[in-house]
């Protein structure tokens, strides 16, 4: 055994970074006739078509009541996960959807579970996305086990539906090996920013759930736990139009930490990793977090306001929704301050947004211990050079002194998106002080918020008429050099914001 005073997920992090030598190493074409298929099968069930219900097909002739509640779970599927667009290859079109996903590999499935409604008798139901439908797998009462599985949670005991997340790993372990642990969580997170929103759209708060017992949970929804694990559970807790009820905050529960352990080789991190984060039966309570103070404030620094007045949205979302794309080139033209103002104001300042319908409260497992940077390349109103985005002070406080592009460049990969950006985003974590307080579990909850945090971004950039691409692939290293920032500082995630070229994206 190897006696470490970190834990796995520092070790798992270190193990998984790209560097330069190893992408040259491990440099191999795709066997495409291996590739996962995208979409779940159930061979038995009962099927409820949601089409009709999201057209207002007028042949509809089921009790108001009905009529309504399947309208509404509809549009919420569509707008979180839903297909977009269709590409139409020869022999295997490729289905968009409305959730981002690395490599367009969606990972991701969404089951509902209800305690008994008009709309959806009690049972277990899976989104089938290719057809937009819900297919009822189990139809006996499974509420009170569901109940159990989430530890009574207050959420759950109020709600009569709810969404459970899932992965399954090797639709992306497929092209990314054990670095597709990161990418599974950065996509259910950017599914959980679209859930959060579309839900209030529908008069849903989403009540996040991130403890819960895995393998009960796993029983529960009949899934081979070799292949597909929970992610995240959302009640679906009723918020009608002009009613702010004070929900109890989201139980965040960490699992053990994992600090023991053999030498692991290739091939078997991604899903040693899933195990040791997983929760027992017999969860632990984590201590609340501390008030975390802004950092980076340099007496010497510019500091940037990043007030700025909201978006202006005028029942734009479902349409922003729908038309988001991950863009694949920008003209390198600057951007405004104005427009980055915005973009930040979005994401991080919901209460902004509350006169527009939007949930003012958006839950996340612990938006704490994320950091924000931003490396501006070009951007009219404020120097060039790598800011820290202060929460608290609403504010950006420039630590660096230049021009990245040429480094943003090359630690993306090479991808020309990083040398094109006018300003990318960059989420970061402790990730040492994330696992003390969380145990293993806590590298879900960072790339899941960074996710999270992400979608809000790109929905913000595409209603602007700007471009936007999360990059999860960089030389983490690399990464940490050029934002200035210590080396136990781990990279969640990368987001590119430009002048879009107007070619497709996913």
């Amino acid at each position: 055994m190897t006696t470490s005073p970190d834990s796995f997920s520092i070790y798992y992090h270190q193990q998984t970074k790209y560097t330069p030598e190893g992408i040259a190493r491990s440099a191999k074409p795709l066997d495409w006739e291996s590739q996962p298929y995208p979409f779940k099968k159930y061979p038995v069930g009962t099927a409820i078509d949601l089409i009709p219900y999201l057209l207002q097909a007028e042949t509809l002739t089921e009790d108001p009541v009905v009529l309504e509640e399947r309208k509404r779970i509809s549009k919420l599927l569509y707008l979180s996960y839903g297909v977009t667009a269709v590409v139409p290859y020869p022999d295997h079109p490729f289905y968009m959807r409305a959730a981002p996903s690395a490599g367009g590999l969606y990972p991701a499935e969404i089951y509902l579970v209800s305690r008994g409604t008009q709309g959806f008798p009690e049972g277990l139901y899976n989104y089938q996305v290719k057809d937009h439908s819900l297919i009822r797998f189990w139809d006996s009462p499974v509420w009170d086990k569901f109940l159990a599985t989430c530890f009574l949670h207050p959420y759950l005991r109020q709600a009569t539906l709810a969404l459970v997340t899932t992965t399954l790993f090797d639709r992306s372990r497929w092209r990314y090996q054990d670095r597709a642990y990161r990418r599974v969580y950065l996509d259910t997170g950017h599914l959980l920013g679209n859930i959060e929103l579309a839900g209030t759209l529908m008069g849903f708060h989403a009540g996040l759930l991130g403890g819960f017992y895995d393998d009960g949970l796993a029983d529960l929804l009949y899934l081979d736990i070799e292949e597909e694990a929970p992610s995240a559970v959302v009640a679906l807790l009723e918020n009608p139009e002009g009613e702010r009820p004070e929900w109890e905050g989201s139980l965040v529960l960490p699992s053990e930490k994992c600090i023991d352990y053999p030498e692991v080789e290739a091939g078997a991190l991604l899903r040693f990793m899933h195990n040791h984060s997983k929760i027992g039966q017999s969860p632990r309570v984590s201590q609340p977090a501390a008030t975390e103070q802004d950092k980076y404030n340099f007496p010497f620094c510019l500091k940037v306001s990043t007030e700025a007045e909201p978006i202006i949205w005028q029942d734009k979302l479902e349409a922003t929704i729908i038309q988001r794309r991950s863009t694949r080139q920008f003209t390198g033209e600057d951007l405004t301050i104005r427009e980055l103002q915005q973009i930040l104001s979005f994401t991080y300042l919901p209460t902004k947004y509350d006169s527009q319908g939007f949930d003012p409260s958006p839950e996340y497992f612990d938006l704490s211990l994320l950091e924000t940077f931003v490396a501006v390349t070009g951007v009219i109103g404020i120097d060039e050079g790598c800011y820290y985005y202060a929460p608290q002070a609403r504010e950006l406080r420039q630590i660096r002194f230049k021009n990245f592009r040429r480094e943003i460049n090359y630690l993306c990969l090479g991808q020309d998106l990083g040398r094109d950006a006018g300003a990318v985003i960059f989420h970061t974590a402790d990730l040492k002080k994330a696992v003390d307080r969380y145990g293993e579990r806590a590298y879900r909850y960072l790339h899941m918020d960074a996710g999270h945090l992400g979608q809000r971004i790109n929905l913000a950039a595409i209603r602007l008429d700007l471009g936007v691409s999360g990059i999860a692939g960089f030389f983490d290293d690399q990464v940490n050099e050029v934002l200035g920032i210590p080396e136990d500082e781990a990279v969640l995630y990368i987001t590119t914001l430009g002048r879009p070229s107007r070619r497709g994206g996913t």
